[in-house]
C-alpha cells in the first residue's frame, strides 16, 4: 500500500507539482505555493520542527510519511527529507492515500 503513495508522489513530480529539498520547500511554504508538505519519518527533529512551525504559520497541511531514501528514489533524486506539493488536487489525493495507509499500518501523523 505504501508503494501507492510513493507512486502518486512520483506522478505529481512528473507533472511538475513537487518541490523537494529543504530550501525549495521552505520557499514554497513561505510564498504560499505549497498546499501540502510531507516530511520523511526519519528526518531530523530540527527539520521536522522547522517545517511544523512554518506550515502552522502559513496554513499548509503537513504529513509525516515514508523514508528519506525512498522519497528521493521515487523523485529520481538523492535522499529527500521533505517535499512540498504545489497542487491542491494532488495534495488532497495524497492526504487520502497517506491516511488510508496509516490506518492499515497503524499510527502516523497528519495535520
Amino acid at each position: 500500500m505504501t508503494d501507492n503513495v510513493y507512486n502518486f508522489i512520483s506522478l505529481a513530480m512528473k507533472a511538475g507539482k513537487v518541490v523537494s529539498g529543504e530550501q525549495g520547500c521552505e520557499k514554497a511554504v513561505k510564498n504560499r505555493k505549497a498546499s501540502l508538505v510531507i516530511i520523511a519519518e526519519d528526518a531530523s527533529s530540527n527539520t521536522e520542527k522547522k517545517f511544523r512551525d512554518a506550515c502552522a504559520h502559513n496554513g499548509v497541511s503537513l504529513c509525516v510519511f515514508g523514508e528519506k531514501e525512498k522519497l528521493g528514489r521515487y523523485l529520481g533524486k538523492s535522499m529527500r527529507s521533505v517535499i512540498a506539493v504545489t497542487d491542491e488536487n494532488f495534495s488532497g489525493n495524497l492526504i487520502k492515500l497517506i491516511t488510508e495507509t496509516k490506518k492499515k499500518h497503524g499510527g502516523g501523523l497528519i495535520e
